[in-house]
């Protein structure tokens, strides 16, 4: 919402209420009063902070919506208790909000970052990533996180003074930074490219110690749950758990604690145990690293020149060790992977046919085009593509490749 919310008028002669009651950050967390503010200057509003405006902003968003129908790793028709965009974006808020609140950072700017870091990912997960990447090689290629750039600051149209959600510069710097700085010389996607330079994101510096908590949060997440889906799809037995020690450790306490306990709830205490240890060792290891560190402000987290938020080296043994795990066990097995294919083929086809006839995209899309197969008009295809659901992909591949049949 833009603007400032009217207050309604108090029965007894009184001021107006602060904007928020204040809060206790650390030195080294961004205050809402010292943002850098909007590309487009707004009115403050009079009871949320800046960083609650983003948040806001980004939950009322067309794009995460959308995000309800997108896949973690299986599409919606497979079940409805896994992981979507939505609900993995969700569970990433709520372990960077408890880790922000324990060091005394901005929990409102983490949650805004959680929330928006993966609206620009395209239907079918990864599966459908890839195939874009693909299909744009020729034309300046796709990266899902200048995607979400591209959405927050462009292709979401809601208000009336500009394009875009008006983000403050601190999400916007997050958001481009998930992964950390920008190496010099890395071939940049054009949104990154231009709007880095319109608002000096500092692309070669380490982000806020809120936006590296979310990126850490985001790993734990997926991890754990994809663990937790991985076993309630049949994909592996809870047994195969032992070959990963963390998970062979949580396994172990929940049979002390709760012998004989039944199947599903075994595997829910194992899961919130793996993401406890993670969360605990994430909180130390980080708070020694900030002992040694003393950072007294934002910016000196960012001109630091190596992350304060990570894992012990012990930790990261057992991510890596999760993550050779879950890509043959998972991410590579026959019942995903039959769905990889239909996914790459379904976006492949849509994109070739939206490009070589613009004329198929909705009206309001046409109008964008300047010829077939140019880079502008391929541009627009992939957002049109980026922002679909599983399933309104689905239907549009039958509608336009295979009339009369039902999608």
């Amino acid at each position: 919402m833009s603007g400032s919310w009217v207050l309604p008028r108090r029965r007894k002669t009184g001021s107006v209420p602060p904007m928020t009651s204040p809060l206790l950050l650390a030195p080294y967390a961004c205050h809402p009063d010292q943002s850098r503010g909007r590309l487009h200057d707004e009115p403050k509003c009079l009871v949320r902070s800046p960083f609650q405006r983003d948040r806001d902003r980004i939950v009322h968003s067309a794009a995460f919506r959308r995000l309800k129908h997108k896949t973690q790793v299986f599409v919606s028709h497979e079940g409805d208790h896994y992981r979507t965009r939505l609900t993995h974006s969700l569970e990433v808020s709520q372990i960077a909000r408890s880790v922000c609140r324990a060091l005394g950072l901005n929990e409102d700017l983490a949650e805004a970052l959680a929330l928006a870091h993966d609206l620009g990912h395209t239907p079918f997960g990864h599966a459908g990533e890839d195939a874009l990447q693909t299909c744009m090689a020729p034309y300046g290629g796709f990266d899902h996180n200048a995607q979400a750039l591209r959405l927050v600051t462009r292709l979401e149209h809601r208000y009336a003074a500009f394009d875009g959600l008006n983000l403050t510069w601190e999400t916007l710097e997050g958001m481009v930074k998930h992964n950390g700085p920008v190496q010099t010389g890395t071939v940049l996607p054009a949104v990154i490219r231009d709007d880095a330079h319109l608002r000096d994101l500092e692309l070669d510096t380490w982000p806020s110690l809120e936006a590296q908590v979310v990126a850490l949060a985001d790993d734990i997440a997926y991890d754990t749950h994809d663990l937790d889906d991985g076993l309630r799809a049949g994909l592996f037995t809870i047994d195969a758990l032992k070959t990963i020690p963390l998970a062979e450790e949580a396994l172990a306490a929940v049979d002390r604690r709760h012998p004989g306990l039944e199947w599903s709830r075994r595997v829910h205490e194992s899961v919130r145990r793996l993401i406890a240890a993670m969360v605990t060792d994430l909180l130390e290891e980080t708070k020694s690293r900030l002992a040694v560190a003393r950072p007294d402000s934002p910016d000196a987290v960012r001109r630091l020149g190596r992350p304060l938020a990570g894992f012990s080296d012990a930790m990261r043994a057992h991510d890596a060790t999760f993550k050779a795990f879950l890509f043959p066990n998972m991410y590579r097995h026959d019942m995903v992977n039959r769905m990889t294919h239909t996914a790459q083929k379904v976006v492949t086809d849509l994109f070739d046919t939206f490009v070589s006839d613009p004329r198929l995209l909705p009206e309001d899309w046409q109008r964008q085009v300047d010829g077939t197969h140019t880079p502008a008009t391929a541009r627009l295809v992939a957002d049109y593509i980026a922002g679909m659901t599983d399933r309104y992909a689905i239907k549009e591949h039958a509608r336009l490749l295979n009339p009369g049949m039902p999608p």
